[in-house]
């Protein structure tokens, strides 16, 4: 990762992060001074298991994190998917614990980036700021759950849905979906070959199409009724617990 100054950012415009957009301007103040810009990769490695959690990253606009856990097998399974409403990286824990995921960037784009150390500082100063990271705590710890749950009932073809529309959710709400077939299988746990069938189908039914290094989503509706619920689940329990983190139809048009 590339680092520059927050100032890229227009003077008093928020980053593209809806966490910290749902700061209030007085916690907000505590954070800006020490807030960095980066620019992030596909693949771009923020932790491996042991890493020194020394920095929280915010995900903006079109970037996308993902927690994976590695399998004796050598396969990774994915855990949690972190997108611009939330962060990874210390944002729940206290000082500097070590990771025990693999945390990768899986779309690239603009994240900001905060010294674990400033946080703390700032939340000892302010109980609301710390009353925001404990809810978005139990925000990440649902998706856990669900996320054990899907892999233990959900057939393949609902959970590829499921990710695939979790994804457009936490970016920009394109509709273009920067993932291969490969990647996917190693997202969901399984081999290339069933997600390529389950891609296949979607084609021969209209749902997408495939591109070079991509999907294009051509039919959301359609997508959404072969995804399991637990997405949904995810995103209702956010809302009640942290009014405001998740896209809005109306924040992905902006």
């Amino acid at each position: 990762m590339l680092t520059r100054p927050e100032t890229t950012t227009k003077a008093g415009e928020r980053p593209f992060n809806n966490l910290l957009r749902r700061l209030s301007d007085s916690d907000y103040a505590l954070l800006t001074p020490h807030l960095m810009q980066d620019e992030a990769k596909p693949g771009d490695l923020l932790y491996n298991p042991g890493d020194d959690v020394e920095i929280v990253y915010f995900p903006c606009g079109p970037g996308l994190v993902s927690y994976m856990v590695a399998n004796e097998d050598g396969r990774d399974v994915e855990t949690v998917l972190i997108g611009r409403e939330g962060a990874v990286g210390g944002i729940v824990s206290q000082g500097y614990l070590p990771a025990y995921t693999r945390i990768i960037v899986k779309f690239g784009g603009p994240f900001v980036r905060l010294s674990v150390g400033k946080l703390e500082a700032a939340k000892m100063k302010s109980a609301s700021l710390r009353n925001i990271i404990a809810r978005y705590a139990d925000c990440m710890l649902a998706q856990i759950f669900q996320a054990t749950a899907c892999n233990a009932i959900h057939s393949i073809e609902q959970r590829t849905a499921k990710w695939i529309i979790s994804a457009m959710e936490r970016t920009n709400g394109d509709n273009v979906v920067q993932l291969t077939h490969e990647q996917l299988a190693t997202m969901l746990g399984v081999g290339r070959s069933y997600t390529s069938r389950v891609i296949q189908a979607f084609k021969a039914e209209g749902v997408l199409e495939t591109r070079r290094g991509s999907m294009l989503i051509r039919n959301r509706e359609a997508l959404r009724i072969r995804a399991c619920l637990c997405n949904e689940s995810v995103k209702n329990h956010s809302e009640e617990v942290l009014r405001g983190v998740y896209p809005t139809k109306e924040a992905r048009n902006r």
